[in-house]
């Protein structure tokens, strides 16, 4: 069975809707899954051989979202090199502002550079184009769970 882990940073909410929604189904469709909840992000360090999924909204200036920065971090500073660690991001953001799912930039570029692989590449949930970023989530999940699978 493949354990997913999934990790969320939101702002006002969206991004964790579209967590809470991506859970649901891999549940459902019989995945060993897991949602992080931002405090909980203290006890959990990606792990090879695992699937983990992240979803971020963007704020500010390309930021990530503030429960999440911590996380980040420690991530980014612990000296980690997880090359069977196979991940995927899904950004939200809003493309007319320059720094469009910067967030989600960031955790891509994080996780390249400890050496995990990239299962999907970045996808990008655009809020001028969708005002529901989970049924893009999910449409992205049924090709998430082809690849995984293949």
């Amino acid at each position: 069975m493949v354990k997913v882990n999934i990790v969320f940073g939101t702002v006002y909410g969206s991004a964790q809707f579209v967590a809470e929604t991506v859970y649901e189904k891999l549940i459902e469709q019989g995945y060993d899954a897991k949602l992080w909840q931002p405090e909980e992000l203290v006890d959990y360090t990606p792990a090879a051989n695992q699937q983990l999924i992240v979803i971020s909204s963007t704020t500010g200036q390309g930021d990530l979202p503030d429960g999440l920065v911590p996380w980040f971090e420690m991530v980014r500073s612990t000296g980690l090199y997880l090359p069977d660690l196979h991940f995927s991001v899904i950004g939200l953001g809003d493309s007319s502002y320059e720094t469009y799912c910067g967030a989600g930039e960031q955790l891509q570029s994080l996780f390249e550079e400890i050496g995990a692989q990239a299962v999907k590449e970045l996808f990008r949930i655009d809020a001028c184009e969708t005002m529901e970023p989970e049924l893009e989530a999910l449409n992205w999940l049924d090709e998430w769970t082809k690849s995984v699978i293949a």
